[in-house]
């Protein structure tokens, strides 16, 4: 009987383990690292959420002057905070440069590498390591 039972525990704790690497993406899954690129706006959300911190910022054309909601992916919470970022790190409002990877699909998302401060920000002219997933690919 106890055999049976730790064989159930064993088999659920594997597929609850499984299902969360399946849900995990791989960096070369989304983004393409010989597509380079740097943004530099106005942040407008900060998502500290697992399994990656997101940043929005505006971002306006140079050409046409229209202006375009970015996603900047980072690493996880933790490997952000033990490279010095903290929840107060960026503010509503703050002008960052983002450089990083777009993404496969076409979308207004980036894969970050790094993530520059203006002159006006907390931590003026700071530049600060992404945590990009790309960094800890083995792919």
């Amino acid at each position: 009987m106890k055999t049976k039972v730790f064989t159930q525990l064993l088999a659920a704790g594997m597929f609850l383990l499984a299902g969360g690497a399946y849900a995990h993406h791989s960096f070369t899954a989304e983004f393409d690292d010989s597509k380079p690129q740097s943004l530099k706006g106005i942040v407008t959300k900060v998502e500290w959420t697992n399994p990656h911190v997101w940043i929005y910022l505006n971002v306006k054309d140079p050409a046409t002057g229209e202006v375009t909601n970015w996603g900047a992916e980072l690493g996880p919470p933790h490997g952000l905070q033990r490279g010095g970022w903290r929840r107060d790190t960026l503010a509503i409002g703050s002008e960052i440069s983002v450089d990083g990877f777009l993404a496969r699909n076409g979308s207004s998302r980036v894969n970050a590498r790094s993530v520059t401060l203006s002159e006006t920000g907390g931590r003026p002219g700071q530049t600060l390591d992404a945590s990009s997933s790309r960094n800890q690919s083995a792919e």
